[in-house]
């Protein structure tokens, strides 16, 4: 054989990229049923319990549902991307050791980092997709404005890549042994004070705790995404949720990136 033959044959850092993320897709694929009761089992009840119970019995007005669904939208693509993410870095990283073979690959580490949000993010694009069935089957009817269709994309795709950028940096940065505490510390925090169960204005009453919800960056995606889907509903301007969604949105995946090469390479 042929050295040029040899060359045309090596495998580039190209269609290796494509080769693990394809065989990540298609192990997904397989295991679609599993897949969707992971990712969606919580949103589905904090739907179905604050949109459709609490509306049914009374202790929250008919309109509420409608302010809701936006949130557990930008909840659903956080949360997916993140868990994606952060629990098979853990894992990978100190009991499977499968984070070896992919650094085997003929892949620079960066880009091993990469292939790892984009399946995640691709989860959670998915998931946040198959939301809006569910939404209009437990709801009963939804109301998307169609001008906010584009902003309501660029929404879901901006933050599924937020929290796989958070799930990066908190896979490589927090030590195995503690990221059980650390899931307890930051999830519970990043759900209820994200504004996904309110509009951030309707805090004005309650002032230090709206200060409070702008350190959360999921405050941005559930405001964005209620300004997409209800824009004239309540919520804080695209002017400044969108421009702080993508601040939060690169900072988190340079820490991610630092974080998985600091870990890759000891």
């Amino acid at each position: 054989m042929s050295d040029e033959t040899t060359i045309m044959r090596r495998p580039t850092p190209g269609r290796a990229f494509i080769a693990v993320l394809g065989r990540d897709l298609f192990v997904t694929g397989r295991e679609l049923p599993v897949f969707f009761a992971q990712v969606l089992l919580q949103p589905l009840f904090f739907l179905f319990v604050f949109g459709k119970v609490l509306t049914s019995i009374g202790a929250a007005n008919s309109g509420y549902s409608t302010l809701l669904f936006p949130g557990i939208v930008a909840l659903t693509c956080v949360l997916t991307s993140l868990q994606g993410t952060a629990l098979p870095l853990v894992l990978d990283f100190s009991f499977s050791r499968e984070i070896e073979d992919r650094l085997l690959a003929p892949l620079p580490v960066m880009l091993v980092a990469v292939e790892k949000m984009i399946f995640a993010t691709i989860r959670s694009i998915v998931a946040a997709g198959v939301m809006f069935p569910l939404g209009y089957w437990i709801l009963g009817s939804l109301s998307i404005h169609a001008g906010g269709v584009p902003l309501l994309l660029v929404t879901i795709v901006v933050g599924s890549v937020l929290g796989s950028a958070i799930g990066m940096t908190l896979g490589t940065f927090v030590p195995p042994t503690r990221i059980n505490i650390m899931f307890a510390l930051v999830l519970t925090p990043l759900i209820f004070t994200g504004c996904t169960q309110y509009p951030w204005p309707s805090l004005s009453s309650l002032r230090w705790f709206q200060v409070l919800t702008l350190a959360n960056p999921l405050t941005y995606v559930s405001e964005t995404m209620r300004g997409a889907i209800v824009p004239d509903g309540r919520h804080m301007s695209a002017a400044v949720t969108v421009p702080v969604m993508l601040a939060a949105t690169a900072l988190f995946v340079v820490l991610g990136m630092i974080g998985f090469r600091r870990r890759a390479l000891d």
